[in-house]
């Protein structure tokens, strides 16, 4: 019989895998099995498209205090484009939720170039890891410096090359070592437990102070979206702000 979980039950399970743990996690096909079999909360559906010409905002789910948003957390936020820019944009993503990297590879780069580029818009990703698999793709970004947004690009771009396969641990190695890791500094940076319980922190405050209950989940000036946005539906909740 399938058990379902609550989130915060799934949180606390995961709280329990060491760091030590993920470089076996990440191999081990029968321990994502079972992750795959509790499913607390499903990524969020997409947007349904919508024509780019009359393209209409989509509601808000609710508010959240900026000024409470943008307080540092266990983790650096990590940004692109300026400070003083009149939008903010913070997203919440998990590196094996299909439907982050489907808006990683068709909404975001357009986002990119016309809003974080041209400085109308700064962008705040962060880690809210569904399962130990995400928890080691973002320590890996994390533990690539500068190159923190090129690694999670690629590791949404490849994602289908590494999650659900046999050996998820052999996989990430692969695109890890084409970002310039060794053996040893893969393994060193996925058995790195204060690493592992800072990416865990964001997402638990994430989930406590601001109720994301599903990935991708977007916080633009104060008002909550679920789900991947066009950037047909992404400009006309940008465009009245600027």
């Amino acid at each position: 019989m399938v058990r379902s979980l609550s989130r915060r039950n799934l949180l606390t399970s995961l709280a329990a895998i060491p760091a030590a743990a993920l470089l076996a996690a990440c191999s081990d096909s029968g321990e994502k099995a079972e992750a795959q079999d509790v499913k607390p909360a499903a990524p969020a559906e997409p947007a349904k498209p919508a024509a780019p010409a009359a393209a209409k905002a989509p509601e808000a789910q609710g508010t959240v205090d900026m000024a409470a948003l943008l307080k540092p957390g266990a983790l650096p936020d990590m940004q692109l484009g300026k400070d003083d820019a009149k939008v903010t944009i913070v997203e919440y993503a998990s590196m094996t939720c299909p439907h982050c990297a489907h808006f990683a590879e068709t909404t975001f780069p357009e986002l990119k170039t016309k809003y974080i580029d041209t400085g109308k818009a700064r962008y705040i990703l962060r880690e809210f890891p569904f399962d130990p698999s995400a928890e080691a793709g973002f320590m890996l970004a994390r533990c690539s410096k500068d190159n923190y947004f090129p690694m999670v690009d690629v590791l949404f771009r490849q994602q289908a090359n590494w999650v659900g396969v046999n050996n998820t641990k052999d996989a990430l190695l692969q695109i890890a070592k084409l970002a310039g890791f060794t053996q040893e500094s893969f393994e060193a940076c996925l058995t790195d437990q204060k690493l592992l319980d800072d990416v865990r922190s964001v997402q638990k405050r994430g989930a406590d102070e601001f109720k994301v209950d599903s990935t991708p989940t977007f916080f633009i000036n104060g008002k909550t979206y679920k789900g991947a946005m066009s950037i047909a539906e992404m400009s006309a909740i940008i465009d009245p702000l600027l």
